[in-house]
């Protein structure tokens, strides 16, 4: 019986790669030559969707009409502009991950369903989340995220003959990942990871654009990043002239013709030097030196206990980076898998060990992030109420179950929230709240009354949460798999709708027909009265008894008015909402 391939998918900020297995040995697709796509997005004036190169090109000449680095704006609320028409950060990325299928899909000859997509290591839920509705979007079931330096680990396991320690240092165009791996017998197992979603090869770029545009206007008496055309111009010279500075002691951009004064056109003609270069970007390399030092520290290691160093990402091509860890280590970094494909065949053998093929290792992996309630603690001496206390602690192996006792403050309390958190603070408030609920119905007994909190967290992200009443058994629980989606249905079925335009797969008049929510579901309006209605979801605990049952009322009008077209009905409900939020809120 045939078993169902699973491709693995690296949906990188500058580039992305989709590999399969063939033959027992993971397999990066190419297409017109070349195994990268760049993860770049654009329309043209006629609205034909272009993606990778074509979209690069495009970005020179029609910045406005192209998005670029989407990674870095995934599990945000935000909407992107391509031209007149505006995207989530999912729907562009699911733009890409659709192209990448369809090239696997074209490779094979058979439709696909399934992939493992690669996140950073340090992506927190809402990422995460966001990048499984991309994949949902592209029409694909993301059967595991894994991360980053874990895949790209998975390629390196089957060469090992001896156990072995291996650090690997991920530093791709967008974000910086470092995981401490222990490799043995068939088991790749993640002690530590530390890492920064906002440092890449990107970074890099910024700081040589900011060099030759300042070297540019002490010249013309013109900043060219003002200008949209040729900030983007500047920005391709300056990414290929990084990339000779790797190979290179010196380099060059010429531009003619780069921008109009007066009437004039202006040239742009500029020497770099790889000294000027790693001087500027050395700050941002120390960062991730000190992450490294981090993920030792975490895993309880010393940098004599390493035995090799992995690069992965096309960013650790700069030589100051392999020269700092030689610094650090002692080691000379390995680099005989290629940086930039590693992590998509990484993610195609644990694609390949779900699928049943014999491909190689165990996959033994860690929670990147702390997960905890919110409790009544004391901060200096004094009481303070949102003191975070950990249960499952940072770089615990998963799946993970951990469970911690608590109990209430007040004689006969009746009810407790759990707010559940994300992050390393010791004020809860400090990190990013996940989920909540309320446990409603406990004992009229003395204070203290024991309540338990137990903590389920899957290999996928899933989190589980229940509170438990320890003397009669009572228990409430939430299920945290979707924490701050910024999705809500009808904004997936609207999204799918206007991909599948985009690509071809129905025609408008027919979309119009079947998506009578696809007008208003990426409109401001509608979110706005979501953001009402969330704003009071948020506040129910607080609010009176007396007006709660009427603010629910209202919350179930504004969505229903919304499920019905976001109409009248729903922005009066929405006023009165609003109205009596902001009553509470100055009371």
């Amino acid at each position: 019986m045939q078993r169902e391939p699973i491709i693995g998918i690296d949906l990188g900020t500058t580039n992305s790669e989709v590999a399969i297995i063939e033959n027992g040995s993971p397999r990066v697709l190419e297409e017109n030559g070349t195994p990268i796509l760049p993860s770049v997005v654009g329309l043209t004036p006629d609205g034909k969707l272009l993606v990778g190169e074509a979209a690069r090109n495009q970005w020179l000449l029609a910045p406005d009409r192209t998005i670029r680095s989407v990674k870095r704006r995934m599990g945000e609320d935000v909407k992107l502009s391509l031209g007149d028409q505006q995207f989530s950060p999912q729907e562009i990325s699911a733009i890409i991950l659709r192209t990448l299928k369809d090239r696997a899909e074209r490779h094979g000859g058979h439709p696909i369903s399934k992939a493992v997509i690669t996140v950073p290591a340090f992506f927190n839920d809402a990422q995460r989340q966001a990048t499984r509705e991309a994949g949902e979007l592209a029409g694909l079931e993301v059967v595991r995220i894994i991360h980053e330096p874990t895949a790209a680990s998975l390629v390196y396991e089957a060469s090992q003959t001896v156990p072995q320690t291996v650090m690997v240092y991920d530093l791709g165009g967008g974000t910086f990942d470092v995981s401490i791996v222990r490799i043995e017998k068939d088991v790749v197992e993640v002690l530590a990871s530390h890492g920064d979603t906002h440092l890449g090869g990107d970074d890099f770029d910024a700081l040589l654009v900011a060099h030759v545009a300042q070297r540019f206007e002490q010249q013309h008496h013109l900043d060219l990043r003002h200008h949209a055309r040729a900030h983007a111009v500047l920005w391709r010279s300056v990414e290929q002239a990084k990339i000779r500075l790797s190979t290179e002691p010196f380099t060059r951009i010429d531009e003619e013709f780069i921008i109009e004064k007066d009437g004039v056109p202006l040239h742009l003609s500029v020497e770099l030097d790889r000294s000027t270069y790693e001087d500027m970007i050395r700050p941002l390399i120390e960062r991730t030196m000190a992450a490294v030092q981090t993920a030792l520290d975490d895993a309880k290691l010393k940098v004599k206990d390493i035995h090799r160093i992995v690069l992965a990402g096309g960013a650790t091509r700069t030589p100051l980076i392999s020269e700092e860890l030689r610094r650090l280590t002692g080691r000379e970094p390995s680099g005989e898998v290629d940086p930039d494909l590693c992590v998509a065949m990484g993610a195609a053998i644990q694609g390949g060990i779900i699928a049943g093929h014999d491909v190689g290792a165990v996959l033994v992996d860690v929670t990147p992030h702390t997960f905890g309630i919110g409790v009544l603690g004391f901060k200096r001496g004094l009481p303070y109420p949102d003191v975070f206390s950990p249960i499952i602690h940072k770089n615990t192996p998963l799946p993970a179950t951990r469970s911690e006792i608590y109990s209430t403050h007040f004689d006969n309390q009746e009810s407790v929230k759990i707010d559940v958190y994300q992050g390393e603070h010791e004020d809860a408030l400090q990190n990013t709240r996940i989920g909540h609920f309320i446990v409603e119905g406990l004992s009229p007994v003395p204070a203290p009354n024991p309540v338990t909190c137990r903590l389920d967290l899957d290999l996928n992200g899933m989190l589980k949460v229940t509170a438990r009443e320890k003397n009669t058994g009572l228990e409430k629980h939430i299920v945290i798999e979707n924490a701050m989606s910024r999705f809500e249905s009808e904004e997936m079925t609207a999204a799918t709708a206007r991909l599948r335009r985009l690509f071809g797969d129905i025609e408008p008049e027919a979309a119009a027909d079947t998506s009578p929510t696809d007008p208003i579901a990426g409109d401001s309006v509608a979110a706005r009265l979501r953001e009402i209605t969330e704003r009071a979801r948020n506040m129910l605990p607080d609010i009176p008894v007396d007006d709660r049952d009427e603010v629910i009322g209202l919350i179930e009008r504004v969505h229903d008015g919304l499920a019905a077209g976001a109409g009248e009905a729903a922005h009066n409900a929405a006023r009165e909402l609003e109205d009596i939020l902001y009553y509470l809120e100055e009371a």
